[in-house]
């Protein structure tokens, strides 16, 4: 999609400009990916003009391989974002129907090609709420993942600005079935699922630990997942949050460091955890390196403007390893 956002914290109603950039939930996963050194191809279909050029350049100055993104008639998607400050949220109204995506078709997605070479695919929530075209091919690459052993991670990125938690739940439940790693939050599983964590208080910015691993062991036994992931944020105000990961197997447990952040941007945050995570995991890290890992990537995004994460593993580590005071490296 095609960000944008007023310049520093003004007001949709106060905007005379607006900043532009490229973003959106799976490509911010492949850019970070990209970022942290993985080869990253990106599956989707823009349209065949300057705004669709635009956005395949963003993807190719990243790093993301671009060779598997169809173009076609159509339009681009948008968004726009109100950026909150201190108790002010932050706001996001979303201008996408009939977008180039919607009516894409099986000569759009050329699975072999795609998936060459593949171990990981990921996909989001909110791509099945785009229309029924699309919910067909996910369910083609998902299948396509099944057969030939490619592991599958789904962030569930509930979007109520899409649609409703009855359709949610119909089309995210026939998926689960082909996910290995289910990332959430607690808000977006209670949403779709009708699963709560009990002990917290999103709002009051109060999260239960004891109540995220339930919802975890709950949702492995129900629908036969490897791995459930959450992030939790503790939203203090729109400018400061406590940030940190949750990675609950069957057999353990996995509880990240927390970190308090002072957000300069927080789209993407869950995007980058996701990538963080599939990262580790990928490259045979154990659980809790990985979320360690996923949370220290994310809460590096929340200083960083625009949807990417544009940070290298390097930077992760050194954050891990107990950085972070912000002092200039020379």
């Amino acid at each position: 999609m095609l960000r944008l956002q007023p310049p520093d914290c003004l007001r949709f109603s106060q905007a005379s400009s607006y900043e532009a950039s490229y973003g959106g939930g799976e490509a911010n996963v492949a850019v970070s990916l990209a970022a942290l050194g993985d080869n990253a191809v990106f599956v989707t279909k823009l349209p065949q003009n300057e705004l669709g050029d635009g956005a395949v350049a963003a993807l190719r100055g990243a790093g993301v391989d671009v060779s598997c993104i169809a173009r076609g008639q159509g339009r681009m998607g948008l968004y726009f974002i109100e950026k909150g400050y201190s108790q002010r949220p932050s706001k996001v109204l979303y201008d996408r129907a009939a977008s180039c995506i919607c009516d894409i078709a099986d000569d759009d997605v050329k699975l072999a090609k795609a998936f060459d070479g593949a171990d990981w695919f990921h996909f989001t929530g909110i791509t099945p709420a785009l229309s029924n075209a699309v919910l067909v091919q996910l369910l083609r690459m998902l299948v396509y993942c099944n057969v030939n052993g490619i592991k599958v991670s789904c962030d569930l990125n509930y979007r109520a600005k899409l649609w409703s938690r009855e359709q949610a739940k119909s089309a995210m439940t026939s998926l689960m079935e082909y996910v290995d790693l289910l990332i959430s939050n607690e808000q977006d599983v209670a949403d779709v699922f009708g699963i709560t964590a009990e002990g917290s208080d999103i709002e009051g910015g109060r999260l239960s630990t004891e109540g995220y691993r339930i919802v975890g062991k709950r949702l492995i036994e129900e629908f036969a997942i490897g791995g459930v992931a959450f992030t939790m944020r503790e939203s203090r105000s729109a400018c400061d949050n406590g940030w940190s990961g949750l990675y609950v197997t069957r057999d353990a447990v996995f509880k990240s460091a927390k970190y308090d952040i002072h957000v300069l941007d927080r789209v993407g945050g869950g995007d980058s955890f996701a990538a963080g995570l599939i990262h580790a995991l990928a490259s045979g890290a154990d659980g809790q390196f990985a979320v360690d890992f996923a949370a220290a990537a994310s809460a590096l995004k929340h200083t960083i403007h625009g949807d990417f994460n544009l940070i290298s593993e390097r930077e992760v580590l050194a954050l891990m390893g107990g950085g972070g005071s912000g002092r200039v490296e020379r």
